[in-house]
């Protein structure tokens, strides 16, 4: 199996210390590592070597990109995150790696002192454009630059799985075949038991979660309230005890909070009444993720 990586460091690396730095990475000799620029010429290049890097200039915070690709015969081909990682370590550079998620800026970066952190990496229009790291999630040394603040849509992307609200569609679909009221329930039970899941993470795999994201979620509770009210009896059952299981869940992963102390800071300490909200708002993770470093 061929393995691909792509790579962008903050260093303008010569040839000679990529190739130290993937044989480091892949645990091969040096002699086996083939490195040669984009523009070079590829009748020269030894196509059989069992690391090829093809490498070109960049411009702004980012000196080189390097396509890496680790074949067959290379026994050790570890994920992208992990390669960063070594070649960091092994040239001495921050390296940027793309992360999953859909945003174009979103890039993952790879200190040589160990840190991983996640970074925007903006293109300007220019031909051929700059590249500037705007802001990481954790200071980088080498990137003094860049601001360092909390990336609220990346957690607002995450979507770990729900099988409480699948199993509870499955059945509501065989009551109600067709496309009835059941359907507006989905996406409330789905983010609900999100929640909960990433609570029981301890909020991975960001480690927090945005207050306005919370409050979206206890008001996603809201509405599975005030619409299983007016379900048939048959599927308001199955509601309840898809609801009730994540409920209990919750009540474990949380604390009560009687004052409403978390409501005033939900809410911009403009509460509304009581009565008004259900119990889910009168209990609070602690510590809430959103104060967490």
């Amino acid at each position: 199996m061929n393995t691909g990586y792509h790579l962008l460091t903050v260093d303008a690396l010569d040839p000679q210390v990529m190739a130290a730095a993937l044989a480091r990475c892949f645990g091969v000799a040096v002699a086996d590592v083939g490195v040669a620029h984009a523009d070079a010429d590829a009748e020269l290049r030894d196509w059989t070597a069992p690391v090829l890097c093809t490498y070109d200039v960049c411009f702004g915070d980012l000196a080189r990109s390097l396509d890496v690709y680790a074949q067959h015969q290379v026994a050790d081909q570890p994920a992208e995150s992990e390669v960063a990682a070594r070649f960091a370590k092994a040239a001495g550079t921050t390296v940027l790696f793309s992360a999953v998620e859909a945003y174009p800026s979103a890039y993952w970066a790879a200190t040589p002192e160990g840190l991983l952190t996640r970074v925007r990496l903006e293109p300007s229009d220019d031909e051929p454009p700059l590249l500037t790291v705007d802001s990481a999630e954790a200071p980088l040394p080498q990137l003094p630059h860049a601001v360092v603040e909390r990336f609220a849509e990346i957690v607002r992307e995450q979507r770990p799985p729900s099988p409480v609200a699948q199993a509870f569609m499955a059945s509501a679909a065989r009551r109600w075949p067709d496309d009835g009221p059941h359907q507006s329930l989905e996406g409330p039970l789905i983010v609900w038991e999100r929640l909960i899941l990433q609570m029981e993470s301890g909020w991975a795999p960001s480690g927090w979660y945005p207050a306005d994201l919370y409050r979206e979620r206890l008001e996603a509770r809201d509405e599975l309230a005030r619409i299983g009210a007016g379900l048939p009896p048959e599927v308001r059952r199955l509601l309840d005890d898809a609801v009730a299981g994540l409920d209990l869940r919750f009540v474990r992963a949380t604390e009560e909070d009687p004052s409403g102390r978390l409501v005033e800071e939900l809410t911009g300490g403009r509460p509304p009444g009581r009565a008004g909200l259900g119990r889910w708002w009168y209990r609070r993770p602690d510590p809430a993720p959103w104060e967490q470093a």
